[in-house]
């Protein structure tokens, strides 16, 4: 996975995608880094969409992300 989309409020944004038609190829889940799910763009793309936990071990990836 290269595409990433940070969102401060995954299942807000999940369920507003899903109610547009956007189609999830990976169900949300729970990891160590924070919540996501993978779902497909128009042109065929893979996106994490992805809500980073607090964590300071996540700063780095959440600083990224940010960028």
């Amino acid at each position: 996975m290269f595409l990433f989309l940070s969102t401060d409020g995954f299942w807000r944004d999940y369920k507003d995608m899903t109610g547009k038609g956007i189609k999830f190829r990976r169900e949300p889940k729970k990891a160590d880094y924070g919540t996501v799910a993978v779902f497909e763009d128009l042109y065929g793309n893979l996106w994490d969409l992805i809500e980073f936990s607090s964590s300071s071990d996540n700063q780095e990836w959440i600083n990224l992300a940010s960028n």
